[in-house]
């Protein structure tokens, strides 16, 4: 008999049983701190797109447009112009007229450290033999979402497969 059947039939009978959590819920204020995690990476994942796009468009040579920003994004101009008013209010970007966007110091802290990140949980997709395209779509989300301690452990695997 093959194993992929088999391996449909136990996918089926799962799915037809509710799932048991392996452990109890944890203390309400710990349970809720992850969410709190979740809710703030969500919140400075698009700040952190922004100015990473920002960096890597000047890297390339050109100047951080507007119109160039919308178009990698895959968004309107008007939303660029609103994410760009309060990135300028944050202290990330700086604006001149009929000139491009530029980082600030901040900024540019911001995009190095979301960059790395990023670079980090590809490169360990990757190592897991994801594609390259789909490592890297799948980074752009899990790069806003993992933690300092999760890289960690994501870079010691890496460095174990390696050697």
């Amino acid at each position: 008999m093959d194993a992929v059947p088999i391996q449909e039939e136990r996918i089926l009978a799962l799915r037809n049983k509710p799932v048991r959590r392996e452990e109890p819920l944890p203390d309400a204020e710990i349970h809720s701190e992850g969410f709190r995690q979740q809710r703030q990476a969500r919140r400075s994942a698009l700040v952190e797109d922004y100015v990473e796009l920002i960096a890597d468009l000047i890297e390339d040579g050109n100047e951080a447009r507007q119109v160039d920003i919308a178009a990698r994004l895959g968004v309107a101009q008007p939303t660029v112009a609103k994410m760009l008013t309060r990135l300028c209010a944050d202290g990330l970007v700086s604006r001149k007229p009929y000139r491009g966007v530029f980082l600030t110091e901040t900024g540019r802290k911001v995009a190095e450290e979301s960059r790395i990140r990023h670079q980090t949980v590809e490169a360990f997709l990757r190592s897991l033999g994801v594609s390259a395209e789909t490592a890297r779509i799948d980074a752009e989300g899990i790069e806003h979402h993992v933690s300092a301690e999760t890289l960690d452990a994501f870079r010691r695997a890496m460095t174990h497969r390696q050697a």
